[in-house]
């Protein structure tokens, strides 16, 4: 029996949507058959300007979805395939428009609350983008079981929708909705290792699930695993390899593992496509600085700025060059976006921190304090930090480390005496340090690698049979084979890091005191360089410092004076237990006697003398710190007694200093 007209225009729309993904000339070809057979079918042009778009024809699928959507007015799908065509042109302002229209008709169009979420977060919108992609989530969600958990997650409220999400899976264990929206539960809390193993399961289960694979690679980066991050990324690209989401990751995660020349050339191939993408404009910024290209990078945030005047974090960049001087207009510009009712925090602690840089530059200490501390008490609100429990782990680690530990477990680790660690507080000179290091032949820098972190908390949590949770304590119970394999998991985490092929690399994580026992036990031969400097300098340094991320300790002077001193005490155990393996290095000595220093901090590292580590500033590598553009000058002696122009407003600071400020640079007794 033959098919009737109607069932035959059905079967050939379904084998055109079929063809859109695998073959697009096909698919128009086919489309353009129904049309003969049935002239203004919607979903027939629907499918031909899906296919024309695919295709490349960009024109011919504007014209026919354009005049499709003012049609049908009221047909969701028509603004949806407009929309998209509108974003591949660059019109993103009416790719935009239309989404919106899409999901105003039908609420539920999952892929149009997806596609809004995107185009949202390409215009530099993250909290409408973040609403956008929650109610795809929930759009997705055909489920009626799952319309709580989602409806949780677009509240953010995290402890119902994982509850709500748990007992489901227990009921419901390969439903990949659900389980990429626990995904999203596990990384908001930060449990990326979770996140990880949920979304493996999701693509597992479906490999074509594109936001599931986006989601695994950004927590994949998220955890410092950049192989198998761009391994998905790349995935991602073969099927879309303009989408700029996509780019823009993987031209994050190469500028992790020190590929900045290749994520220069993906931001600007990125911005020549898509112009007016201010955070892409910032991304590229912050590339261009790795690499001293300060004038290029002055004008990619600048751009930033043009497009969102409001964007905090671009103003922060201009101003943690360190060597830009804000205009009068850009101060004023500045002070007016403070007066914004309907500002993020993000930007508005931004803004102070930048604010308290230009009117201190302009010598206006005590209007540059004000925004510095505006900015800090912002900062410390949204975050968690304890300076109990800090101290409550160098407590633990003086208990545990004792010379009789190391004693007992000598030869354990890997030999290699590959990496060299410096190691401090922030802005204590530790980046000066790195680029004299760096400028060695036999010596490559890399940046501050979270590997030792990593590291240190596979313990958490652990019991160490007293019934308490094991980092530093579970390290006890580590054998000889145990600490070599760690020192061989470290060395392998960072080979990607290391491109010169030469012997030894600097790992400048600051944070690594707090993991000296470990990496005593894990890398017995590994040189150790503690930078240190004055305690009210440095303490206020950090004060002014918005960090990307960590650095939780910085944004109260009571909290930095009790870490500082918590540090003063640590380090001091472990030169009494480990007496001569760390190295330290007096910023101040440093500035006053810089050939002195370079010299003996050279023999430490078992290195001959060469006299470009003298002319560290000549040298030209990616350096990925906030000192960027300062170690790219001769040493600079006027910012070592800075502190005391802010000296009114530091007694807290001072206070919790206590004995270590008075001592220094001598240590109390503790």
């Amino acid at each position: 029996m033959q098919d009737s007209p109607v069932g035959t225009i059905e079967t050939a729309l379904r084998h055109t949507s079929r063809l859109l993904e695998s073959d697009p000339e096909l698919a128009a070809q086919q489309a353009a058959e129904v049309l003969r057979v049935a002239p203004n079918h919607p979903l027939a042009l629907a499918y031909l300007g899906a296919a024309r778009r695919a295709g490349g024809d960009l024109a011919g699928a504007l014209e026919i979805l354009g005049s499709l959507a003012a049609a049908h007015r009221h047909w969701a799908p028509a603004h949806y395939e407009l929309a998209l065509t509108l974003a591949a042109a660059g019109r993103r302002d009416e790719a935009i428009a239309a989404l919106r229209r899409a999901v105003a008709i039908q609420p539920d169009l999952a892929d149009a609350w997806r596609a809004l979420g995107d185009q949202l977060t390409y215009a530099g919108d993250p909290a409408a983008a973040d609403a956008a992609y929650a109610q795809h989530i929930r759009a997705s969600t055909k489920d009626p079981r799952l319309l709580a958990p989602a409806a949780a997650l677009c509240a953010n409220d995290i402890p119902r929708a994982e509850a709500l999400l748990r007992a489901h899976l227990k009921k419901a264990p390969t439903d990949v909705a659900a389980i990429r929206m626990f995904a999203e539960v596990a990384a908001r809390l930060q449990r990326y290792q979770d996140a990880e193993t949920l979304l493996a399961r999701c693509l597992e289960l479906s490999p074509s699930f594109t936001p599931a694979r986006h989601q695994y690679a950004l927590v994949l980066h998220r955890q410092n695993k950049p192989v198998a991050a761009l391994k998905e990324i790349d995935t991602l690209l073969a099927a879309e390899p303009r989408n700029p989401g996509y780019l823009n990751l993987k031209a994050a995660v190469l500028g992790r593992i020190g590929e900045v020349e290749h994520s220069i050339e993906i931001y600007a191939e990125l911005l020549a496509a898509h112009p007016n993408l201010p955070k892409i404009w910032m991304s590229y910024g912050h590339a261009l600085k790795t690499q001293g290209r300060e004038q290029d990078c002055i004008a990619a945030y600048q751009k930033s700025i043009e497009l969102a005047p409001g964007l905090g974090e671009a103003y922060w960049s201009l101003a943690n060059l360190k060597t830009f001087r804000f205009a009068a207009a850009e101060i004023a510009a500045m002070r007016a976006q403070l007066g914004r009712k309907d500002l993020t925090d993000e930007d508005r602690f931004h803004l102070d921190f930048a604010l308290g840089k230009a009117l201190e530059d302009a010598k206006d200490y005590a209007g540059s304090y004000e925004h510095y501390a505006a900015g800090n008490r912002l900062r410390r609100a949204g975050i968690h930090y304890s300076a109990d429990e800090m101290s409550a782990h160098v407590a633990r680690c003086k208990a545990l480390f004792t010379p009789e530990f190391f004693a007992a477990r000598r030869g354990f680790g890997d030999p290699a005496p590959d990496p060299i660690f410096v190691v401090g507080l922030p802005r204590s000179g530790s980046t000066l340090i790195e680029q004299i290091l760096a400028s060695h032949s036999q010596v490559e820098g890399t940046m501050e690698l979270p590997d030792i972190p990593a590291l240190a908390k596979r313990f958490y949590g652990k019991d160490n049979g007293a019934g308490r949770g094991g980092y530093p304590e579970a390290l006890a119970q580590l054998d000889a084979a145990e600490c070599r394999e760690l020192g061989e998991r470290y060395l392998e985490s960072t080979r990607i890091q290391r491109k010169a092929g030469a012997p030894y690399f600097i790992d400048k994580m600051p944070n690594n005191f707090a993991h000296l026992g470990l990496i005593a036990l894990a890398l017995p031969n590994a040189r150790i360089v503690d930078a240190r400097r004055h305690p009210m300098g440095c303490g206020f340094s950090g004060f002014k410092q918005h960090f990307a991320r960590g650095q939780h300790f910085t944004y109260s002077l009571e909290d930095l004076g009790r870490y500082y001193r918590d540090y003063v005490e640590l380090m001091a155990h472990f030169d009494a237990v480990l007496p001569g393996r760390v190295h330290r290095v007096f910023y101040e000595a440093m500035i006053e006697d810089t050939e002195g220093e370079v010299r003996r901090l050279l023999e430490y590292c078992g290195l001959p003398f060469e006299p470009g580590c003298l002319s560290f500033y000549e040298t030209e590598r990616s350096v990925r710190t906030a000192s960027a553009q300062q170690v790219r000058q001769p040493i600079y002696r006027g910012g070592i007694e800075q502190w005391r122009h802010y000296e009114p407003w530091l007694e807290p600071l001072k206070a919790a200093l206590g004995a270590v400020l008075d001592a220094y640079p001598a240590v109390p007794n503790f």
